[in-house]
C-alpha cells in the first residue's frame, strides 16, 4: 500500500543543533590527527554559533544585527541544500568576527564619546581689571535703559566707577576666616565671657542689591582660646561684603567664631536699617531690625543670655 502522507520537511535549526551535540559528545573520546583537529574546530564552531545567536540579538548597531541576520540566512540554505557542514561553519565564523569587530568600533567611539565629555574644562582666570571692564560695559547699558546719556560729561566715568564700587561692596567673595584670622588664636585660661559690640556694618541686600547697615554685637565664652579683638570685627567685614540676608548674616559671624576657638558659647546680635523698607517698599524710615544667633551656653543657660543681651542692648 502506497504512503500518501506528506514526508517530514527537515528543521535545519534542529538539525545544527543536533549534529553539534553529537560531535560535542565524543569531545572526550581519544581522537588523534585530523579527527582531533576536526573535533576541536567543531566545539569551537558551536560555541561560536551560540556566541553569535546571543550577541546578534544584543547588538546597538542596526546594521550589524542585519548583516548577522543575513548570514544566518545563508546557513540555513546551504544546509538545506546539502552543502558541506563546514561552509557553514566557515560562515558563522565571519557573521561572529564581523559582530565582534563592529562592537570593538562601537566601544571606541561610546569611550571617545565619554572621554571627550568627562574631560575637564580649563578653568579661565579673570583679572580684577578684566571683571571691571566687564561689568563697567553692563553698567553702562543700565543707564541707557534708565533713559541717561552714558556720553554726557558727568556720566562718562560712572559705569568704571560703579564696577569698582560693586567689587568693593562684595570683596568678600574672595576672602576666607582662615587668612583673615592669621594665627590671631592664643591659649588663655580665661572663662568669662568676652563681648565686642558696636561693630560697624555694611552690606547689600540680595534681594534688591540696596544697601543695609548697622551694628554687630559679639559675645564668646572662652574655653581655654582666645581669639584676637580686632579678628572679631573682620569676621564681620568678610560676611556682610557679600550680598547678605540679616539672618544668615548672623548665623555665618557666630559658626565663624566657634569654628575658629571653639567656645562654650556664642552670641551674635546685629541691629541694621534696611534701605530696601526705607527708600522704597513701606519707606519706613524710623525701622530697625534685630537678629540673634545663639550656640553653647548661650542657648542653654539663661544667666548666661540675659548678662549677654543686657550688657549689648543696653544704651
Amino acid at each position: 500500500m502506497t504512503d500518501h502522507t506528506r514526508p517530514t520537511v527537515p528543521n535545519p535549526d534542529l538539525e545544527l543543533v543536533e549534529a553539534l551535540r553529537r560531535i560535542t559528545a565524543v569531545r572526550h573520546t581519544s581522537l588523534s590527527g585530523d579527527e582531533d583537529h576536526h573535533l576541536e574546530m567543531s566545539t569551537k564552531t558551536h560555541s561560536a554559533l551560540s556566541d553569535a545567536k546571543v550577541r546578534s540579538f544584543s547588538l546597538d548597531s542596526y546594521s550589524s544585527k542585519a548583516k548577522a541576520d543575513s548570514k544566518l540566512k545563508d546557513i540555513r540554505h546551504l544546509h538545506t541544500n546539502g552543502h558541506d557542514f563546514h561552509n557553514a561553519v566557515n560562515h558563522i565564523t565571519d557573521t561572529v568576527e564581523d559582530v565582534k569587530i563592529t562592537e570593538a568600533i562601537d566601544q571606541d567611539s561610546e569611550n571617545e564619546i565619554v572621554t571627550l565629555e568627562e574631560k575637564p574644562q580649563a578653568k579661565i582666570s579673570y583679572s580684577d581689571d578684566d571683571i571691571a571692564s566687564d561689568m563697567a560695559v553692563q553698567y553702562k547699558k543700565i543707564l541707557e535703559h534708565l533713559g541717561e546719556n552714558p556720553s554726557r560729561q558727568g556720566l562718562l566715568k560712572t559705569p568704571e566707577r560703579a564696577a569698582k564700587a560693586m567689587m568693593f561692596f562684595t570683596k568678600g567673595y574672595k576672602e576666607n576666616i582662615a587668612d583673615v584670622l592669621n594665627d590671631a588664636v592664643f591659649d588663655e585660661n580665661h572663662d568669662d565671657v568676652v563681648i565686642v559690640k558696636d561693630i560697624e556694618m555694611f552690606s547689600l541686600c540680595e534681594h534688591h542689591l540696596v544697601p543695609f547697615m548697622g551694628k554687630v554685637h559679639i559675645g564668646y565664652l572662652p574655653n581655654n582660646k582666645i581669639l584676637g579683638l580686632s579678628k572679631l570685627a573682620r569676621i564681620v567685614e568678610v560676611y556682610s561684603r557679600r550680598l547678605q540676608v540679616q539672618e544668615r548674616l548672623t548665623k555665618q559671624i557666630a559658626l565663624a567664631i566657634t569654628e575658629a576657638i571653639q567656645p562654650a558659647g556664642v552670641g551674635v546680635v546685629v541691629e541694621a536699617c534696611h534701605m530696601c523698607m526705607v527708600m522704597r517698599g513701606v519707606q519706613k524710615l524710623n525701622s530697625k531690625t534685630i537678629t540673634s544667633t545663639m550656640l553653647g551656653v548661650f542657648r542653654d543657660d539663661p544667666k548666661t543670655r540675659e548678662e549677654f543681651l543686657s550688657l549689648t542692648l543696653t544704651k
